[in-house]
């Protein structure tokens, strides 16, 4: 058997890949081959244990149990650069289960006093065969694919490798609450420091006051300086531990609009971390996207500014974020332009005739959009107490709704082709009417009822008077509390999309048509892993609505959760990082972005991780069902 051949074909199999070419050429040295015709039993259920480790090089293998009534219970289905045997040859038990070639099979041997040698010198041989194979590899695949992202452009990953205590070296500089604004302008002055922070009568940190809050609060509106400084103070003062990288203080920044972060470690006060810092260690930043965002006036000058979003994906895709990162940064940037719009539009046709929220769907609910995908969005607002303020509300917000969808168009979301949209009147309607609709949907699941459950039940609230979307959602688990029937439907309709592997843990792509060959990221890997969770939290109430949250929620509180929670979450966090990286090559190359991956682009890893991704959505749904069977229909 030529070795050069068992070589290059080891060098894409893992965990070979993984070993150096003076110990794979000892290998493919030692291998033998043999071939199985279609339906050859080549290992025998409670036969002696195997002596070989097999590693299939064409075909398949069917790995099956019969038990003790007869019944035949399938484990698994094996392809090319699969392996099976081990088990068997490392135990002292028998064989476990019957293996038989589906197909005109052929296989290397591997003898049993090399796979323990590999087991003695090489930890990848521990790693993968003894331990969970998605869970541990998982990390091996964002490698490689931080590898092809760093082909992207130069970077340093600054973001996600550097600790805040590393930058942050400004010396904190307090004073008491009870000190007057002037004393404490004169300390900033001195100190040449652009923030205080403000300690109460027992010495602890209660605020902060910045150079910012100098300008807005007292020089332009003429405050008194002998004021006690307190009064001017931001509250709350938002803090960041040490440890953390700096990423999360770009998250924080983002999210409250601040520009200061008070940093501890081991429990004290260490030093004061700004935006400023952030930029310079980054050169640019997220937060100067945001900043650019907030600064802008009018419509025409947000445009451009939105243009850049996309650029932001790839720096973060350069700086090996995972898929979680990216989501979380882009939901940030996302609100801000989102909100500016809504003061934009607030201005253009004054202030509503009653409270409202803006509130988005879908991925936009989840807080898991990458590149701009199309808008899914609602206005929930307070009950009209006449007649004739339902009818100012109607009409006003007609106009509103209208500017708003026209403005997201042109900062790049597209509309939703369903319709989904606050400017659909179907989907701005009093807070009664959405209690309404949601009691319809769970009291008599039609398949439009759960169709439109599966999109708003995600939703969360973007904009506005947040109460109102809290006081739906309460409704929302309320009216779920025991509807065991509607959780069957849901179940139902979840169970319908299964994973695109066949026989021979081949993928199932496209057929025919423009994406032949390929399968949907999306529809395939994305949506039933949102679906999953997203049932398993309407039956525990869990009120967050982004899917890796929910399974964090759900660990404690649900026991398919409780046994599969990290598979799950790594499994998402993969394919949505898949589904990234293959939509900015897909703009970097001046393309339109889809969701549809052709696998056999994909490197052996990704292919053994993604299959390993869909089984675990397999076997989930097979729970899914045995918990729901008479329901299913």
């Amino acid at each position: 058997m030529p070795i050069e051949e068992a070589v290059n074909f080891l060098k894409d199999v893992p965990p070979f890949q993984f070993l150096n070419e003076t110990v794979l050429k000892s290998i493919a040295g030692s291998l033998s081959m043999e071939f199985y015709p279609k339906d050859t039993l080549i290992l025998k259920q409670d036969s002696s244990p195997s002596k070989t480790l097999r590693i299939i090089k064409k075909g398949g293998v069917k790995v099956f149990k019969i038990t003790e009534d007869g019944e035949e219970v399938i484990v698994d289905y094996r392809g090319e650069s699969d392996s099976f045997g081990f088990l068997s040859l490392i135990g002292k038990d028998r064989q476990a289960t019957n293996v038989v070639a589906i197909d005109d099979t052929i296989c290397y041997l591997l003898s049993k006093e090399k796979v323990l040698k590999l087991l003695e010198t090489n930890p990848h041989f521990i790693e993968y065969f003894l331990k969970l194979h998605f869970t541990k590899y998982i990390h091996e695949t964002y490698s490689e694919m931080q590898t092809k992202s760093q082909r992207l452009g130069s970077s340093d990953r600054i973001l996600f490798r550097t600790q805040i205590g590393d930058i942050a070296r400004k010396e904190v500089v307090t004073v008491n609450e009870e000190v007057s604004i002037h004393e404490a302008a004169q300390v900033m002055a001195k100190s040449k420091i652009s923030s205080l922070i403000i300690l109460d009568e027992n010495n602890l940190p209660v605020g902060i006051v910045t150079d910012r809050d100098l300008r807005v609060k007292v020089v332009a509106k003429g405050k008194d300086t002998n004021e006690p400084v307190k009064s001017i103070m931001t509250l709350p003062l938002m803090k960041i531990d040490a440890r953390d990288y700096c990423f999360e203080a770009v998250l924080k920044m983002m999210r409250y609009n601040i520009h200061h972060l008070l940093v501890i470690k081991d429990g004290n006060i260490k030093s004061v971390i700004t935006n400023h810092d952030i930029m310079l260690l980054q050169g640019s930043s997220p937060m100067s996207l945001a900043k650019d965002i907030e600064s802008q006036m009018t419509m025409d000058g947000l445009i451009p500014v939105s243009k850049k979003i996309n650029k932001i994906v790839g720096l973060l895709l350069k700086e090996g974020a995972k898929a979680d990162n990216i989501t979380r940064v882009i939901t940030e940037i996302n609100g801000r332009l989102i909100s500016k719009i809504m003061e934009f539009a607030e201005k253009k046709y004054g202030q509503p005739p009653v409270q409202y929220s803006l509130i988005g769907f879908g991925s936009e609910g989840r807080k898991e959009q990458t590149f701009k995908t199309d808008q899914d969005n609602g206005i929930i607002y307070a009950n009209p107490s006449t007649s004739t303020e339902a009818e100012e509300a109607k009409n006003y917000f007609s106009d509103f709704t209208s500017f708003v969808t026209e403005s997201l168009i042109k900062c790049g979301f597209p509309p939703c082709p369903a319709g989904y949209m606050a400017s659909n009147p179907l989907w701005c309607q009093p807070l009664k009417v959405w209690k309404k609709y949601f009691s319809e949907w769970i009291h008599t699941p039609t398949a439009d009822a759960m169709l439109k459950s599966l999109i708003i039940f995600d939703f969360r609230p973007l904009y506005g008077d947040f109460e109102l979307a809290e006081q739906l959602r309460n409704f929302l688990f309320t009216m779920l509390e025991g509807e065991r029937v509607f959780h069957g439907h849901m179940a139902n309709k979840i169970i319908q999309n299964r994973p695109p592997i066949g026989f021979l843990r081949s993928f199932v792509v496209e057929k025919s048509g423009d994406h032949k060959d390929k399968l949907n990221l999306k529809i395939k890997g994305v949506a039933p892993l949102v679906d999953i969770v997203r049932l398993f939290s309407l039956e525990r109430g869990i009120k967050e609505t982004s899917t890796l949250e929910r399974i964090n929620a759900l660990k404690d509180k649900h026991t398919i959760v409780k046994e599969y929670a990290d598979e799950l979450d790594h499994a998402f966090d993969f394919i949505m990082l898949l589904r990234i990286h293959h939509q900015f090559e897909q703009i970097e190359a001046g393309k339109e972005p889809d969701n549809f991956i052709n696998p056999n682009a994909l490197s052996n890893l990704e292919k053994k991780t993604i299959k390993d991704a869909f089984h675990l959505i397999s076997r989930i749904q097979d729970l899914i069902i045995e918990r729901y069977r008479n329901m299913i229909l």
